[in-house]
């Protein structure tokens, strides 16, 4: 990886946030977990998470580097966005598992264009439900909206399992790289991610459907 020059002292360093030497941002390009300073694995401490961003957050803040150089000002502000970015993405555990893809040359949307197998059935159902419940009034509107709102809690509860299970997959990642040979290969755990990733995808799209159903808020 290329050096980085500081634009306040002109060090040359390895890119990170701020410059070791004098703690100006560098306005350089970084994966979140590098400009973090977090082990690049999905597990992460979120408690470490929310601290680095508020420390690192008010030693990058643009109002600090107002009466500074135009290159530290534009800095800051690159620094500023990328940490912004770097958190949003990753304290959300789906959001970090795409991200995780993406660092492996990954993308879910390949895989993502058919239906898993094991939600086939219960999507026809609540599809089919969905539109008795659009078509229906009186009597036969309320016991529909009863029949949905279950299905509603039912499909909180796959995605709570689901959410569950990736975080099991999570703490894999993080096994494995401590064994340095754990016994779950990389292409099992990537197999594993998308196939989670993609059933959350599917029951959130679900989800959406039956509150929109029911004329409640997305």
């Amino acid at each position: 990886m290329a050096q980085a020059q500081c634009p306040a002292c002109a060090r040359l360093q390895q890119p990170r946030l701020l410059c070791a030497q004098c703690g100006a941002p560098l306005g350089v390009e970084l994966d979140y977990f590098t400009a973090l300073e977090l082990p690049r694995r999905p597990l992460i401490d979120e408690t470490a998470l929310q601290r680095t961003y508020h420390d690192f957050g008010r030693r990058l803040h643009p109002d600090r580097f107002v009466n500074q150089s135009a290159a530290l000002r534009s800095a800051s502000l690159r620094a500023t966005a990328l940490l912004t970015r770097a958190v949003r993405t990753l304290r959300d555990p789906v959001s970090r598992g795409l991200y995780w893809l993406e660092l492996h040359g990954e993308k879910l949307a390949a895989d993502n264009k058919q239906v898993p197998a094991e939600l086939v059935e219960l999507i026809f159902a609540i599809q089919e439900e969905l539109g008795e419940l659009r078509a229906a009034t009186g009597e036969d509107l309320a016991s529909l909206s009863r029949v949905t709102q279950g299905r509603r809690d039912e499909i909180n509860q796959a995605l709570a399992q689901e959410l569950a299970a990736l975080e099991r997959n999570f703490q894999r990642w993080g096994e494995n790289h401590e064994q340095a040979a754990g016994p779950t290969t990389e292409p099992e755990m990537m197999a594993e991610l998308k196939t989670i990733l993609s059933r959350i995808a599917y029951l959130r799209s679900l989800l959406r459907d039956i509150e929109r159903a029911l004329g409640e808020e997305v």
